[in-house]
């Protein structure tokens, strides 16, 4: 599946009904916001959540910021929601508790009729699934690509561990977080997430740790739930100036190699073949990625 791939490794949640979250949360440093119509939203604030989304996604956008808007799953609230989300400041929608394949063909139709009478170009609006339930699952890939609009998929760990009886430990969700980031491997989309729970923020450190074994387990980036949670996220899920220095060496001594006609060359005591060239070569390019996205948002 080709196609063009947002960059995000923090992706902060701001309620959307709430205005001096609103105000300030271009200021966080975050890669993308999350416009939240769902948990953060109280059920009798719901219409007025959904009201401020017009208001509130250009002024969220300011510092360069992606913008998304997470809905709320029932079908009855998900259609005004979407009607009220798609627009020209809000760049796609995080659909909560995915339940299969159709269910996002569904709302993928709709989102290209609000498209139409928004009058923006159909099939801008990107689609973030979430998937939430065990019974969903086992069709993480089939989500994954059910429609051009995904860029993304995730696992969401609090309501996930909660439908199975568990508590959202590390433990618990590795294995559902290993077959997401296989899913979106799979279907050529990002996967989002980290391999414990969102919601400590009291040790930056111990975040940050989390966050960089998630990375090294091959997540891109994160949800943020609180703003100090932004800046670990973004050092994360930063490739480090060693990390850089280290797959430019692999790659100027794989082109030695290769220029003397062989396959495979030692640096530093280890083997450099293929492998270590390709995933050198993914570093660099998204090392690359960050800072010109970090450069257009500073």
């Amino acid at each position: 599946m080709s196609r063009s791939l947002p960059v995000w490794r923090s992706l902060l949640y701001v309620p959307a009904h709430v205005e001096r979250f609103v105000a300030r949360a271009h200021e966080r440093g975050a890669d993308c916001i999350q416009l939240d119509l769902e948990d953060a939203v109280p059920p009798e604030q719901k219409a007025a959540a959904r009201a401020a989304i017009a208001g509130a996604a250009p002024l969220v956008r300011r510092s360069g910021a992606d913008v998304l808007v997470r809905i709320n799953a029932p079908l009855g609230l998900a259609v005004p929601d979407i009607e009220a989300a798609v627009g020209p400041d809000v760049d796609g929608i995080i659909v909560t508790k995915a339940r299969g394949a159709d269910h996002i063909k569904l709302l993928d139709e709709l989102v290209s009729e609000c498209e139409q009478r928004a009058g923006i170009e159909v099939g801008r609006t990107w689609l973030y699934p979430l998937v939430e339930t065990p019974e969903a699952l086992p069709h993480a890939e089939a989500i994954a690509r059910a429609s051009a609009r995904i860029v993304a998929i995730g696992l969401g760990g609090e309501d996930f561990a909660t439908a199975i009886g568990a508590e959202p430990t590390p433990e618990v969700l590795q294995l559902p977080k290993q077959l997401m980031l296989y899913a979106a491997r799979a279907a050529g989309v990002i996967p989002l997430g980290l391999i414990g729970s969102l919601a400590d923020f009291s040790d930056p450190v111990a975040f940050q740790a989390m966050a960089e074994r998630s990375r090294r387990m091959g997540y891109e980036g994160a949800s943020c739930i609180n703003p100090a949670q932004v800046a670990p996220v973004n050092a994360a899920f930063t490739p480090g100036e060693a990390e850089v220095a280290y797959a430019r060496r692999v790659i100027a001594a794989d082109a030695v190699a290769r220029a003397e006609g062989r396959g495979a060359v030692a640096l530093d005591g280890k083997m450099i073949d293929v492998p270590i060239v390709r995933r050198a070569e993914r570093l660099l390019a998204r090392a690359a990625a960050i800072a010109a996205r970090v450069g257009r948002t500073t």
